[in-house]
């Protein structure tokens, strides 16, 4: 099943995953003990960040460590960019009016 990145990060703990990942990477077991909760748990986060390409897996060993994949995470960045430059423009319109608007009481 294809996710949807945006479905993915909805989720508090998952965003919390991703913030760990992006400092190193992580095995399961790892992630699991940052949160207090259990392994399946943390899977099933893992599994939804795997299957929309937030997150890597690399097996190393016997064990596998997780990492974010930051093309992807670029992507999400550069979509919510597209926001950031309308909302500047607008805040700054509304800055110019305001400006205008007290220079007219004086």
């Amino acid at each position: 099943m294809r996710r949807d990145v945006f479905q993915a990060i909805a989720d508090p703990t998952r965003r919390a995953i991703l913030l760990l990942l992006a400092l190193q990477a992580m095995t399961p077991n790892a992630i699991a003990q940052e949160f207090n909760t259990s392994r399946q748990a943390v899977s099933k986060h893992i599994k939804m960040l795997t299957e929309c390409k937030l997150v890597k897996q690399e097996q190393k060993g016997r064990e596998i460590y997780y990492h974010i994949n930051a093309g992807k995470m670029n992507e999400v960045d550069k979509w919510i960019e597209q926001f950031k430059k309308i909302w500047q423009t607008r805040f700054n319109q509304l800055d110019q009016v305001l400006l205008t608007i007290k220079k007219n009481k004086k």
